[in-house]
């Protein structure tokens, strides 16, 4: 079934590899890009299937503006991808406050504005899907990533709550969480904070020594243009998957994270209960059986 798709961050990485094979197939692509002249080759191939768009996703007014075009312009956007984002590398201390800011307005505000300004279309059209493009690095934490990791984890939990907002709209919403891919993230897509000399032997300078080649690069075992198929399959399911992690690290990851945290919580069980009022009744869950 031929399908419309919307996505942000289609110059490069997954963002690319998705409007490729879609084109490829068949479909229809509203393309955003703060570069959409990097897509000039899939213009010329594929004709009016391909709608290109300028875009930076910070700009909330902006976005709105493109959203309502896209929609406008295509009649019906079946699937909305958001995919923008890029990595911000160093400890806490070295990043600066602008840094900080543009990372969160990057990956966790548009995404959350982009949500906003497509949910009326999709909500009036009668349903859609939604995929965002979070990581494994919503599940996991690593030192020298902080501000990357509170951005994936932010918006884990913003769509815990707001799938279940638009599952009565006929809105259904996957999660996708790859692992290490070989992408540009950890290259030009990769945005470093000044060193500090009393971080140089820890985490942030060794993960430094990674990302500028002095030290071997991480393995990177996902294929993104897998990544992009399994994800195009997704949207083919009837039922939308609420999270799709990808790569046999991503798996192996949070496989391990949470078998560590239900391990840590059932230790604090006792504890836990100890602090509930005297006539409370104590709730029942996985734990309790």
């Amino acid at each position: 079934m031929t399908r419309t798709w919307f996505i942000t961050g289609t110059s490069s990485g997954f963002g690319r590899h998705l409007t490729e094979q879609l084109l490829a197939r068949g479909d229809r692509v509203a393309a955003t890009a703060r570069r959409p002249e990097a897509l000039d080759d899939l213009a010329a191939r594929h004709g009016d299937r391909l709608w290109r768009a300028r875009l930076d996703v910070t700009d909330t007014s902006a976005l709105r503006e493109v959203v309502d075009r896209a929609f406008a312009g295509l009649g019906r956007i079946d699937v909305v991808v958001s995919n923008a984002g890029y990595g911000l590398f160093g400890a806490a201390e070295e990043l600066t406050d602008e840094q900080i800011d543009a990372q969160i307005a990057t990956n966790l505000t548009a995404s959350i504005q982009l949500v906003r300004a497509t949910v009326p279309h999709l909500r009036g059209q009668g349903g859609g899907r939604y995929i965002q493009i979070a990581s494994i690095g919503g599940q996991v934490a690593f030192p020298a990533m902080s501000l990357y990791h509170a951005t994936k984890w932010g918006i884990e939990g913003f769509w815990e709550s707001a799938a279940a907002e638009l599952a009565p709209f006929g809105i259904g919403v996957t999660v996708v969480e790859p692992g290490v891919s070989r992408t540009n993230f950890g290259g030009t897509g990769a945005v470093l904070g000044a060193p500090l000399p009393e971080y140089a032997d820890g985490p942030s300078g060794q993960l430094r020594a990674v990302l500028s080649g002095e030290l071997p690069p991480l393995p990177a075992p996902g294929d993104p243009a897998k990544i992009a198929d399994a994800i195009i399959a997704s949207a083919d399911q009837i039922e939308a998957p609420f999270r799709l992690t990808l790569g046999s690290d991503a798996y192996a990851m949070a496989t391990a994270a949470l078998r560590d945290r239900l391990q840590a919580l059932e230790a604090g069980r006792a504890l836990a209960h100890s602090t509930d009022a005297d006539d409370t009744v104590p709730a029942t869950g996985l734990a309790g059986h």
